[in-house]
């Protein structure tokens, strides 16, 4: 049985997690046995740039942290090396930044599992969404497509003004 020292560690570090976890908009689980120290440090800049979190954690521990907030559903992926990227913010940063890099890793770094806004997702979920832009890019594309009529029109008002002025 562990010291009261070391369990009372071992529950702060699941209430922090549970914390972080019931903040978070988007949370994906990878297995990150196989990847190089390089790889692991350029990993976490991408993450960090993008504003999610990233750490390695035990299973045990994060299985406690994901039975805190209701997420019974992740046991099954709580298997060897684990690690878990969370984001508050964007939901489909994480899963874009780890979806591309399993992609690359050929096999070595794969995804487990993941939620966004509290909808569970396997791992072939998770790499569905790391296709979707992000919500900058969706937006930004929104306004292109209401803007592109708008310009048109205004192109042919346009037109029609200089061909008045012109026979005039």
């Amino acid at each position: 049985m562990p010291s009261e020292k070391i369990l009372q560690q071992k529950q702060a570090k699941v209430e922090a997690l549970t914390e972080q976890l019931k903040g978070a908009v988007a949370c994906v689980l990878v297995d990150y046995k196989g990847i190089s120290v390089a790889d692991d440090t350029q990993l976490r800049r991408e993450l960090r740039e993008a504003g999610v979190s990233y750490s390695v954690q035990k299973n045990t521990l994060l299985r406690f942290a994901l039975h805190n907030v209701g997420y019974e559903q992740f046991d099954g992926v709580l298997e060897g090396t684990t690690a878990i990227a969370i984001s508050e913010t964007d939901q489909t940063a994480a899963a874009r930044i780890l979806g591309a890099f399993a992609e690359k890793s050929e096999g070595k770094f794969t995804l487990k599992a993941g939620f966004v806004d509290g909808v569970v997702y396997d791992a072939d979920g998770v790499m569905a969404l790391s296709k979707v832009p992000s919500k900058d890019v969706l937006l930004a594309q929104l306004v292109g497509s209401l803007q592109g009529p708008y310009q048109k029109l205004a192109a042919t008002l346009q037109a029609l003004v200089e061909k008045n002025e012109s026979a005039a």
